[in-house]
């Protein structure tokens, strides 16, 4: 299997709904945090590009569930490099619980299509995906 990014959370109670597991929603938010983190410490610089002019814009999203989690479970959000094209980027997400015992769980497993953009609001445009961005990427493909 091909290497990917992790980023690991704690479930808080913040993020279950009345029933106790974890509302939808919020696996959505953990793909968005994945994303982030993976800026922050492989991309350093397109963060920089990002208080320029450089806009990613999710373009599609989408998570398919197989296991309920609950508060206080522990999991790994494993992010992958689906497909770089000019201007989009495609990510892959897999949901792992990992257990007391050291084992591990898929509960889930998303997608998200970004695509960079450049320019101010009311005249952005498509943009190639920055080389930092690309060079960061290279290893997670999936």
């Amino acid at each position: 299997m091909s290497k990917y990014f992790e980023y690991t959370h704690t479930v808080g109670f913040e993020e279950t709904n009345i029933v106790g597991n974890v509302y939808y929603v919020n696996y959505l938010r953990w793909q968005g945090r994945c994303r982030e983190m993976f800026l922050k410490e492989r991309a350093p610089e397109v963060l920089a590009d990002l208080q320029d002019d450089l806009k990613l814009f999710t373009l599609k999203v989408d998570c398919e569930f197989f296991a309920e989690i609950t508060a206080f479970d522990e999991l790994s959000i494993r992010m992958r490099l689906v497909d770089l094209a000019q201007t989009q980027v495609e990510f892959s997400f897999d949901y792992v619980r990992v257990n007391r015992d050291g084992s591990e769980t898929l509960v889930a497993r998303g997608r998200q299509r970004v695509a960079c953009m450049r320019g101010p609001n009311t005249r952005t445009v498509p943009a190639r995906v920055p080389d930092a961005l690309a060079s960061a990427l290279e290893p997670y493909m999936a």
